[in-house]
Order: structure tokens, then C-alpha cells, then sequence
């Protein structure tokens, strides 16, 4: 149980540091340029696992399971999310006939 750590520590820390923030990059460039909702949402999704991948590796260098505790509570968050988000984006879908989000303003009052 212990090799688990050691084998995470054989990569170098920078890389997992720069692995994650080109995948969290990645995510906002995401949500900031595309309209399509799903893809803004699975950017979001991806955004979240950057910051997973990156508490997970610190703290395995650190030898310290709070980290990895905390990605579990992010995972669960981030299930619920997909639920509601998806229930959302199926009702916009519904009523508009679309997922771009430039469209959604007809949802205004």
C-alpha cells in the first residue's frame, strides 16, 4: 500500500504541475471561447480533474491523505453537478432547440 506514493514520486512534481495546469488552461479556454453548453460543461469537468490530478500528486509527495481526501469530496461535488447540469442543459435543449448559450437570453423575463 505504501508503493503507491513511491511510484508517484518517481515522476518529477513539475510535471504533474505542468500537466495540470495545461489541462486547467485548456478548460478555460474552453469555457471562455466555445457556445455549444455541453462543451462549456465538460470543459468545467476538466478544469475540476486538473485541480484533482495536482492536490493528488502533492499530496502524495507530501505523504499526507488529506489532499487525496479532499479530491474525493471535489468528485462527489462534481458528480452532483453533472446530475443537475445535465438535467438543466436537456431542459434548455427542450425548450429552445439548442445548446448555444447565446441563445439562452430568450430564457430572460
Amino acid at each position: 500500500m505504501n508503493q503507491i506514493p513511491e511510484i508517484i514520486r518517481t515522476i518529477p512534481l513539475e510535471y504533474y504541475l505542468f500537466f495540470s495546469t495545461a489541462l486547467f488552461v485548456i478548460g478555460i479556454v474552453g469555457v471562455l471561447i466555445r457556445r455549444n453548453a455541453i462543451i462549456i460543461f465538460m470543459c468545467v469537468e476538466l478544469m475540476l480533474n486538473a485541480v484533482n490530478i495536482l492536490l493528488t500528486a502533492l499530496s502524495a509527495y507530501r505523504s499526507d491523505p488529506n489532499g487525496q481526501v479532499f479530491v474525493f469530496f471535489i468528485m462527489a461535488v462534481a458528480a452532483a453537478e453533472v446530475c443537475v447540469g445535465l438535467a438543466i442543459i436537456v431542459m434548455i435543449y427542450r425548450n429552445v432547440r439548442s445548446t448555444d448559450v447565446q441563445l439562452l437570453n430568450r430564457l430572460k423575463w
